[in-house]
């Protein structure tokens, strides 16, 4: 947009601050990032997120983005360092940094006080947020607040839309979707081509311990569904290599042709490679998230954890006392069910 089309454009100039530090968070919001965009200053909005959420990956190339700006405040725990925007003083420092930037409105996605004093110390001039606390409120513009969901499911996504509907934004929640980067989608194409199919996506990946399903259930999955001529692609990022590679070694010989993994691509590769799979099952963590939004059917192996709500036609939960509860026949059958239940012309061919 030219200076004399952006002076014209009445609209505030838009800065989203997102708290959640998973990539599934930030794909349960993008929809309303969306939306705000089109309210916005140009169409186009900047989004404060931590480095985690690989937001540059997942929507930086959306023409609605104006700038990924990182809120450095909880590294990951194997970074071993401390963020530059952590305790008190690293969300005043935020907020200083926001100041020079020339921003009318900021919109916090948060239920935490204290990302309140990121907007009160930036100066911006309306600051909307949830006003889920008192607090919250003082330090906010006064807008329609809303009340914290308080239900057995994961929270986020339920704050989210209950603000976007609170502030005129939609109707009703949302269900997340992604946009699939182009080049992204021809690399795995690539590496894709010539696997068995229906195809089989299997997030690997676990942001914590207790997320994570196992090698030795990796395994026995991966054999039950390459011993029925199905085609698997095993996707997580650099730290599953050694995880992968220890699952592939241990599939079947005369069924090791039929399984693939890829651990050294981007987010946005296994955004693309999973809206070329017929089916997605993994740890509750981004990918089975992104797998859906792309419109993939996707299972999440939660084991007790709280259910995720934001998209039942294409997320389905396994739930169950344990992980270690969680057989691998089991989720098997519910694969096989899937596919079958898919048109014959989706499991022809990766296109």
């Amino acid at each position: 947009m030219s200076r004399d089309a952006t002076a014209s454009d009445l609209r505030p100039n838009t800065v989203v601050l997102h708290q959640w530090v998973g990539m599934g968070d930030l794909v349960w919001h993008i929809p309303y990032f969306r939306l705000i965009a089109a309210t916005s200053q140009g169409g186009r909005i900047a989004v404060i997120a931590p480095p985690s959420t690989f937001a540059r990956e997942l929507m930086g190339h959306e023409p609605w983005v104006r700038e990924i700006i990182d809120f450095d405040r909880h590294p990951r725990r194997h970074e071993g360092r401390q963020g530059r925007h952590r305790g008190v003083l690293g969300l005043l420092r935020m907020g200083r940094e926001l100041q020079p930037q020339g921003f009318d409105r900021i919109i916090l996605f948060t239920n935490h006080t204290n990302r309140a004093l990121v907007a009160w110390r930036s100066g911006i001039a309306q600051r909307l947020g949830y006003g889920t606390s008192w607090l919250q409120r003082r330090l906010l513009t006064k807008s329609p607040w809303i009340e914290r969901y308080r239900g057995p499911a994961v929270t986020a996504w339920h704050d989210a839309s209950a603000f976007s509907v609170a502030q005129g934004l939609c109707n009703a929640p949302i269900t997340p979707k992604l946009v699939v980067r182009p080049d992204a989608l021809a690399r795995m194409r690539e590496r894709l081509a010539g696997m068995p199919k229906p195809l089989h996506a299997f997030a690997i990946g676990s942001s914590e311990p207790y997320k994570q399903w196992g090698e030795d259930n990796f395994v026995a999955l991966a054999n039950l569904v390459a011993g029925r001529g199905h085609g698997v692609v095993m996707l997580g990022g650099p730290a599953e290599k050694e995880l992968a590679q220890a699952i592939l070694r241990r599939v079947e010989p005369a069924l090791r042709d039929r399984v693939q993994a890829i651990t050294d691509g981007t987010v946005a590769d296994t955004v693309a490679a999973v809206s070329l799979v017929q089916v997605c099952v993994g740890n509750d963590t981004g990918a089975a998230n992104i797998a859906a939004a792309v419109d993939t059917p996707s299972f999440v192996l939660l084991g007790p954890r709280p259910p995720l709500e934001h998209d039942p036609a294409m997320l389905h939960m396994i739930v169950a006392p344990s992980l270690a509860d969680i057989r691998p026949a089991d989720v098997a059958r519910r694969l096989f069910e899937e596919v079958a239940s898919l048109a014959p012309s989706a499991t022809l061919q990766v296109s």
